[in-house]
């Protein structure tokens, strides 16, 4: 059949060493567990889950003739070890879906079945894993960070087995681009280097057609790629997420947040966060994610060389720690309402990271409320540190930095305008592991709607939602036994 959605398909011009034609295995007894209405109406799509053939295709029950479902192949550094043998190995490129402001996103389909690239794999995803990645996108979306999005996903009758036995379930994931920075290093280490200009050729035209009037277009590709990350990773920092498995062939080249697995928002603030219990050397905590994306580009730039000249890609990669320190520092102003730089405020701010990690004071809470001084109490704040005098202390030398900062015309800021600002980067309301633990547990059961109530408050995390107050509330003690691996 043709297929019921408008798709085109520009992956399929590339040939036949990049993918591998797959068809999806469907599911036994499919079934909607959500539909991202939202997302929906951006691509022109209906408010509510659709039925009959369009449904049919997107659980991969019947196919598309003109446009065949694919399988990615690329490699990529796991754990800082390269490895040649991946690719999707349990997704399928369906194809491409146009939004209405008229850009192109993948339609991807998560949880398809066996590939060529799945090593021992089964091909599949649970509920489990599907509900965090569709919570947690849609999650960052809500925060502003760039990242893939979920359109929706579906569950089944089918048994699959991980640590114990689960239903499987698929992934409807959208996104401007899957190229990671494991397509680059396939082609690099496979000496396949026509392959690889190809590769960056179809990126440029694709995704940045205004550099190719440049001098050194791929130059000025990897510089885009830079800072994309740059980006992508100061926003991580600053509202406490973790990635937990930041391997390159799980790094986006346009910087969108990619491939939720272990992932984690912060409760108590801790330096050394690592939300992976795989991951026992911590090389994706919380404090490693900046120089470990360091350590990604320069990976991606070796895979480059061919193409660029060894002092043009270190250029290139020396201007990612002065960017990143920039667009943290930034970020950190916003939300502490400081408009202006002065000598003093990298101090300040090395002191509060070093009081709430030696407290293990609530991240998001912290923020919130100190956001909320306009109309609370300075001891609202205090109370969610152990150590008061130190919260004193520093309250008191933050209010008297704040009182210094005036408007352009000289005028002082206000403590309302300030914290109207700051309530608009400092959210009441993330993610946080036993939030999404508490839908997947309903979920098994069949009860889909706790799914739903956290929508409205990941979608608009910013907002008060006074009948949903309870996701706000700090996580109850059983939330620290909590386990995520990469099975998640």
């Amino acid at each position: 059949m043709n297929c019921p959605l408008k798709l085109s398909h520009r992956y399929l011009d590339f040939p036949s060493p990049f993918y591998a034609l797959v068809k999806p295995q469907p599911l036994v007894h499919s079934r909607w567990v959500a539909w991202n209405s939202e997302l929906a109406r951006n691509f022109g799509l209906s408010k509510k889950a659709p039925q009959n053939e369009v449904q049919a295709f997107l659980f991969g029950e019947v196919t598309d003739e003109e446009h065949p479902s694919l399988a990615m192949k690329y490699a990529g550094h796991q754990f800082g070890s390269y490895n040649p043998e991946l690719g999707d190995g349990r997704g399928l490129l369906l194809g491409e879906l146009t939004n209405t402001a008229g850009i192109k996103h993948d339609l991807h389909l998560k949880g398809a079945g066996l590939t060529p690239y799945s090593r021992m794999g089964d091909g599949r995803a649970v509920l489990r894993s599907t509900i965090r990645e569709y919570l947690g996108s849609e999650a960052m979306a809500g925060l502003g960070i760039p990242t893939t999005r979920a359109l929706g996903m579906f569950t089944s009758d089918t048994v699959v087995y991980r640590e114990k036995s689960e239903y499987g379930a698929m992934l409807l994931r959208t996104s401007e681009s899957h190229i990671r920075f494991g397509h680059f290093e396939h082609f690099f280490y496979q000496q396949q280097h026509d392959h690889l200009k190809l590769l960056a050729d179809q990126c440029i035209d694709w995704y940045w057609p205004e550099l190719k009037a440049e001098a050194q277009p791929y130059v000025a590709m990897f510089r885009r790629v830079v800072e994309a990350t740059v980006e992508m990773i100061a926003s991580w920092q600053a509202v406490g997420f973790t990635h937990g498995v930041m391997n390159t062939d799980n790094m986006s080249i346009l910087g969108q947040t990619f491939d939720y697995g272990p992932y984690g928002f912060m409760d108590g603030f801790e330096q050394n966060f690592i939300p992976n219990h795989s991951d026992y050397n911590g090389r994706y905590s919380f404090k490693m994610q900046p120089s470990i994306a360091y350590w990604n580009l320069t990976a991606l730039g070796y895979a480059l060389s061919p193409l660029i000249e060894s002092a043009l890609i270190e250029q290139e990669l020396q201007r990612y720690k002065p960017l990143l320190s920039k667009a943290y520092s930034g970020k950190m102003r916003h939300k502490l309402g400081l408009r202006t730089t002065q000598g003093d405020d990298s101090q300040l701010f090395d002191d509060l990271f070093n009081l709430l990690n030696a407290n293990k004071t609530d991240y998001t809470r912290f923020m919130r409320e100190l956001s909320n001084l306009d109309g609370n109490d300075p001891s609202e704040i205090v109370d969610l540190v152990i150590d008061r005098d130190g919260a004193e202390k520093w309250l008191d030398r933050y209010l008297a930095r704040c009182h210094q900062e005036v408007d352009a015309s000289g005028n002082p800021i206000s403590s309302q305008e300030r914290c109207q600002a700051m309530r608009s980067v400092n959210p009441k309301y993330v993610l946080r592991n036993y939030l999404a633990q508490i839908a997947i547990d309903k979920a098994e059961q069949g009860d889909y709607s706790e799914i739903d109530s956290l929508m409205t408050v990941l979608n608009n995390p910013f907002e008060e939602h006074p009948s949903l107050e309870h996701y706000a509330a700090l996580p109850p003690h059983w939330a620290s036994d909590i386990e995520i691996s990469c099975s998640s």
